[in-house]
Order: structure tokens, then sequence, then C-alpha cells
């Protein structure tokens, strides 16, 4: 399967996820709220040892296994992006994921008040994606 570049990582219609719909195959799937890490956590150590990088798609999840890939979906605006777990959390029992900034602002969750109902679907590891973000434009 031919890698995904960052810039093919948010659209607005999802297809070539299309026929790995988590539903009906044993990889995770769930309905939440979502929010993102603030900026005074850039360069502290999460979970699994790294340290957080604002720019990069990187999330915080409860339960899923480190370097778990996942599709967040903002079902309002249908934005999507695919980011990896790489940090426990969210420790607010009402939220799902903690996202990194850069993956709140792809899905918009910078302009509702850090906050957002998504969905949050597991990507079978045969999908290969490009995690890493491209350089800055000047």
């Amino acid at each position: 399967m031919p890698q995904i570049s960052q810039a093919q990582l948010v659209q607005t219609e999802p297809n070539y996820l299309a026929d790995t719909a988590s539903r009906g195959h044993g990889l995770y799937y769930k309905k939440g709220i979502a929010s993102y890490y603030h900026q005074k956590f850039e360069g502290r150590r999460t979970a699994n040892g790294e340290r957080y990088r604002r720019k990069l798609l990187t999330a915080a999840h409860r339960i899923l296994p480190f370097n778990t890939k996942v599709k967040i979906t903002n079902p309002k605006n249908k934005k999507w992006v695919i980011v990896r777990i790489n940090d426990r959390g969210p420790y607010h029992r009402k939220r799902l994921i903690d996202v990194s900034e850069k993956a709140a602002k792809h899905l918009g969750l910078l302009k509702q008040h850090g906050l957002c109902r998504v969905i949050v679907e597991e990507v079978p590891d045969s999908v290969n994606i490009w995690m890493s973000h491209p350089p800055e434009k000047k």
C-alpha cells in the first residue's frame, strides 16, 4: 500500500479507509470527548518516554497500546486526522482522548474551546501511514 503524506491525512471525505471500517473487525471504536494538550507540556516526557512535541500528530489514551494508530473524526465538521498513541490519559474521567496541538488544529478543536465530540477508530497495522510532519513552509 502506498504511503500517505501529511497533507492527505486531513480531508473532509475519508475514502482510503472506507474498506477498513473498525466495527465488526475487532478493532477499537468509540465515541467521546476529545481535548488537547496545552503548550505548557511541550518537552515533557510522555508515558512511553518520548518528549511531547505539539507539532507532531500524537495522542494520549487510557488503554490503547503505545504506537497504536487511531483515526479521530470530528463529526461536527467531518474533519479527521490519524495520530499515534504515545501517552496515557486523559485524566478527566469524562474525556476519551487528549490530542497534540497539531492534531487539535486539524480537527478544528481549537475553534471549539478545546473540547469536542469525536469518533476514535483504531487503524489496522496493514494501513501504512507516514506519521511525521513535513517541514514548515516559510
